[in-house]
């Protein structure tokens, strides 16, 4: 904090998400839910206990391996698209495989797939400011898919999209997470994509409960 005091924001978290599934995180406005997800993609490290992705520890990696970790192991969407304004769609979506040493040819066919697999077959040379917040939203999806990770992360996906919008984002999250077998993690207060998931979680005084707890 500002006066050099600590805030604990989790403790005694405990979570296993196995191959395939799907779980949602939920809770009130700064209860933690975005701090889990970044410690979970190796964003943030944890000031106590261990993150192991495919069974292998995050602790005592460096920055740049954590950042190749990432790249490789770890698809994120988040609430913002955060697309590159200056780049089409292809560009965006090819960027981490770019980052991981692909050629640009390899790179910008692993994106023309996915873009094709989230229905942007017709929108590959748009910019983001030519394409509407759900397409620019599958375009995040497809960027985090490039590297055909194990695990997705989604932080309020749908946050900034109209209902019938976000109903399409969410059919595409699962269906990715079906055909690609995709371990997922989605914090969400929306009740809708919640409910999609096989199990949900809430943070409560730091620590993670069964939404029914």
């Amino acid at each position: 904090m500002g006066d050099g005091s600590e805030l604990e924001v989790l403790k005694g978290v405990e979570l296993e998400v196995a191959v395939g599934e799907g779980v949602a995180v939920v809770g009130s406005s700064g209860s933690g839910k975005s701090t889990l997800l970044h410690l979970l993609g190796g964003l943030d490290r944890p000031t106590a206990g261990e993150i192991l992705l495919g069974g292998e520890s995050l602790a005592d990696r460096g920055s740049d391996e954590l950042a190749r970790i990432r790249n490789r192991y770890v698809g994120f969407v988040f609430q913002f698209h955060h697309l590159l304004r200056e780049f089409t769609a292809l560009e965006n979506a090819a960027m981490p495989a770019l980052v991981a040493g692909r050629s640009r040819e390899e790179a910008e066919a692993r994106a023309r797939a996915i873009l094709e697999a989230v229905g942007l077959a017709s929108r590959m040379t748009h910019r983001p400011w030519q394409l509407s917040g759900g397409e620019q939203q599958r375009v995040a999806v497809a960027r985090a898919l490039v590297n055909d990770p194990v695990l997705l992360l989604a932080d309020e996906p749908s946050g900034n999209l109209d209902a019938h919008t976000s109903q399409g984002l969410h059919d595409l999250l699962f269906r990715m997470r079906d055909e690609r077998n995709l371990s997922m993690v989605v914090v969400t207060h929306n009740q809708e994509l919640a409910r999609r998931a096989d199990r949900i979680l809430r943070v409560r005084d730091g620590v993670l409960v069964p939404e029914d707890a």
